[in-house]
């Protein structure tokens, strides 16, 4: 993870057409974003915006994909947030899920 004042940038591993959305780190620290929308003509790709700028209570026109739109791995901008930000909302909203 990464980031400018204005702007975090950090990677994230897809997972298209699971049963759940949800939001979990790998054992390599890596943030995998499980989503329910099958990976065809965007709808994943909107579905990691959704989730993303709901977790971290930002518009969605704050979060894009950087990088990797057509892949599972994706590099993702939040902007108006730093990466300390990031990480901060995103273990708050995984403690509040438990």
């Amino acid at each position: 993870m990464h980031g400018s004042r204005s702007e975090a940038r950090f990677e994230v591993a897809v997972v298209p057409g699971a049963k759940a959305e949800q939001l979990s780190w790998d054992e390599h620290g890596q943030l995998k974003v499980r989503v329910a929308a099958p990976a065809a003509d965007g709808k994943a790709n909107r579905a990691v915006i959704a989730l993303l700028a709901t977790r971290l209570g930002v518009p969605r026109s704050h979060v894009s994909i950087v990088h990797g739109g057509s892949g599972r791995k994706k590099l993702i901008a939040v902007e108006g947030l730093t990466i300390s930000d990031v990480r901060d909302r995103l273990s708050e909203s995984q403690a509040s899920r438990r």
